[in-house]
């Protein structure tokens, strides 16, 4: 296994609770847009990092009751780890996806035939 795919299984396994899910979604967003905001206002770009580490960290100790992943692995590669599990998941549709779908079919067993 890379080190790579390592961080990542890490990563994942670290990060169960659905709203710290939904927060480390968004602060992969803010890191996007923090980027682009570079070209137009450094300022802005400032207060997209601060908002993703509140987001981040926060979610780990309020919802997540565990440390970040990136205290684990210092080298950086959380940040690549979850900008790709990010994408993967579609920022977290296919986790919402899921759970309307789940929630249908509970709903569906309960109706009497």
């Amino acid at each position: 296994m890379s080190y790579f795919q390592e961080a990542k299984a890490y990563f994942i396994a670290s990060h169960q609770n659905p709203i710290n899910i939904f927060l480390h979604h968004l602060t992969v967003l803010l890191a996007i847009s923090a980027v682009v905001l570079l070209f137009y206002d450094w300022r802005w770009t400032l207060v997209c990092l601060v908002l993703t580490q509140v987001f981040a960290i926060g979610g780990h100790a309020l919802f997540e009751k565990n440390k970040p992943a990136f205290v684990k692995y210092r080298s950086g590669i959380m940040i690549p780890v979850s900008i790709s599990w990010s994408f993967e998941n579609l920022f977290g549709l296919r986790q919402l996806w899921s759970y309307f779908q789940s929630r249908n079919r509970k709903n569906l067993e309960k109706t009497p035939s």
